[in-house]
């Protein structure tokens, strides 16, 4: 069976395609992104534009093309926080509906954090043990814990990279003083949930996901040998820290150049370095692992789940 997860992001709207067979894993055959930064299209009262809307349509409609066009027997289609979270959100849902032809599944902050855990869980395996994760997005940032892959403690906070670089980081590049303004708010605001994960057993993992961390770790952590041929990196909080104010002095156009910042993180990669800075600390946590599988696999192994496969005939 062929399936697509249609991930419709604060910052991207994420087409992956992949092959499933029951008690198997999935195997990604197409994977397109589109890049939208849906953020720098809020309006004063928090309402996506028009201009906003239509890019948005569009590149709907341009996935569920794609689609068709790779025989997908189900198109998932998930929206996260920018979506929700918008004023006139119930309208931006209906018209992306229309370009998908079919309904969409709007994730809250925590269940966006359980899906990717999941994914999380089954890409490391039980013998990992307790798992930490953090997952940044363009609106959001999501944390979850636990040893099953149900986690025991999920979290959603509005510290996405885009959302803080509009807040605290409009300038280009910003100066020392709005990166400290950033740090001491994404300070305050993971405090409590810092106190609430306090009570759980320390990790045997602590695991990043997401497009932002995994540039992140190509900038200022290291690969190890992996597993199936695919490289793992490990991020060390102590060298995030040190590159933060190196990327803050570097324009945006220029930022592009370095390891693993690519053209669409070029604006948004100091808060969320930032960010997954305090996050760290706050966590009291020295370095992370880098999961491949984020929140659309996780979408995807939840709905092979739910399906009743039927064993073959003998």
């Amino acid at each position: 069976m062929r399936l697509g997860v249609l991930d419709i992001g604060s910052n991207t709207v994420h087409l992956l395609v992949a092959d499933v067979r029951p008690g198997g894993r999935p195997l990604a055959t197409t994977s397109k992104r589109t890049v939208l930064r849906l953020m720098r299209y809020l309006d004063a009262d928090g309402a996506i534009t028009e201009d906003g809307v239509a890019a948005l349509e569009s590149a709907v409609a341009e996935a569920r093309a794609l689609a068709t066009a790779e025989n997908v027997d189900e198109l998932l289609a998930t929206a996260t926080s920018a979506v929700r979270e918008a004023a006139n959100g119930a309208d931006v849902i209906a018209r992306i509906e229309a370009a998908l032809g079919h309904p969409l599944q709007v994730l809250g902050g925590e269940t966006e954090a359980r899906y990717t855990f999941l994914a999380v869980r089954r890409w490391f395996g039980w013998s990992a043990g307790q798992i930490l994760l953090f997952d940044i997005g363009g609106g959001s940032l999501e944390l979850a814990a636990g040893a099953d892959e149900l986690p025991d403690a999920a979290a959603s906070v509005p510290l996405g990279a885009g959302r803080m670089t509009i807040e605290f980081l409009p300038d280009d590049p910003p100066g020392e003083d709005a990166v400290d303004r950033l740090r001491a708010h994404a300070r305050a605001t993971l405090a409590p949930v810092a106190e609430a994960f306090g009570s759980l057993p320390r990790p045997d993992h602590v695991v990043g996901s997401s497009k932002a961390i995994r540039s992140l770790a190509k900038l200022a952590g290291y690969p190890v040998p992996g597993w199936s041929g695919i490289e793992r990196m490990v991020l060390p909080r102590r060298e995030l820290k040190a590159w933060i104010p190196r990327i803050a002095r570097i324009p945006a156009g220029m930022r592009q150049e370095l390891p693993g910042i690519t053209a669409d993180r070029t604006f948004q990669i100091v808060a969320g370095a930032v960010v997954l800075h305090e996050a760290m600390k706050a966590m009291e946590v020295e370095e992370l692992e880098v999961s491949p599988w984020a929140l659309r696999e996780g979408v995807l192994l939840r709905y092979i789940e739910s399906l009743s496969w039927s064993a073959p005939d003998a």
